[in-house]
């Protein structure tokens, strides 16, 4: 009997250890990130299968607060494109969340203007073109680095009357937005280019804070063995939204065009190909 209390004493010590140091996730508002946090759900599944999560609040946070409230403890985990900032402030599990999908352009052009773009293969023949990005994006520093000539605005809203009056030719595009931007603008008759895909490395990454090992080893490990099994693919390529951006923007019947991107942190797995999407094999 003594051996029997013993027994279940040590039992109900281990349980009561395990559920203290059960992982709670503290997330941002997960309104309209249903993907993101489907794939950190799917990787911790993997790897810390007992963990929680629960949001810190349910108002929409920019990205500086998101930031803050990581560095600060109050977040367990945001998800953001890579910047340089980001990097130095926090720390990133470097596994494309997307796919690096948002690398992906295609172009808004005026209706009538396709012709333009039939005999574009390389980017030596889109640099005889303009394409117009905001002032202060990454996204231009990639196109300019490039040797891509760049028209450019400080408002996003100011880039669509200059693409209708022919201030530039072309407004690249992550592939999910030019068809809303075409029926938000009815009275500009713009079209989304047929023809041409300008890819370069873009990697929206899980971010925790700089010393939080556990949480950040546990969330790549996890993503890997997802990865691995296929669950990752399964859960990417059967995503409505996903589907969707693949469905309309025809990849197969593209001309790629690729291009570095220089603001890539050195340490991102450029050559781990089952972390990108592979456009030639959709």
């Amino acid at each position: 009997m003594k051996a029997l209390k013993t027994a279940a004493l040590a039992m109900a010590i281990a349980f009561g250890a395990n559920s203290a140091h059960a992982l709670e996730v503290v997330t941002p508002n997960l309104e309209g990130d249903d993907f993101t946090f489907s794939v950190l759900q799917l990787a911790l599944s993997k790897s810390a299968p007992d963990a929680t999560f629960k949001e810190l609040t349910k108002d929409r946070l920019n990205e500086k607060q998101l930031m803050s409230r990581v560095q600060s403890g109050d977040l367990s985990v945001m998800w953001s494109g890579a910047s340089k900032d980001k990097d130095e402030s926090m720390q990133a599990v470097r596994i494309p969340v997307m796919k690096g999908l948002l690398g992906h352009r295609i172009f808004l052009i005026k209706d009538g203007d396709q012709g333009k773009f039939e005999s574009v293969k390389t980017v030596d023949d889109l640099k005889a073109l303009k394409a117009g990005s905001g002032t202060f994006w990454g996204d231009t520093a990639i196109l300019e680095s490039a040797g891509l000539p760049v028209i450019k605005t400080v408002e996003y809203a100011n880039l669509f009357p200059m693409l209708n009056g022919a201030r530039f030719d072309y407004f690249p595009r992550a592939v999910n937005e030019p068809w809303g931007e075409v029926n938000a603008h009815p009275g500009m008759n713009f079209a989304v280019e047929k023809n041409v895909m300008l890819v370069y490395p873009s990697a929206l990454h899980f971010y925790v804070k700089k010393d939080n090992k556990e949480l950040h080893d546990l969330i790549y490990e996890g993503f890997e063995t997802a990865i691995k099994d296929g669950s990752f693919d399964e859960l990417f390529f059967n995503n409505p939204y996903i589907k969707d951006v693949i469905e309309k923007t025809d990849f197969k019947n593209r001309t790629v065009i690729r291009i570095d991107n220089p603001n890539m942190h050195p340490d991102t797995p450029i050559d781990r190909k089952e972390f990108w999407l592979d456009v030639e094999n959709l």
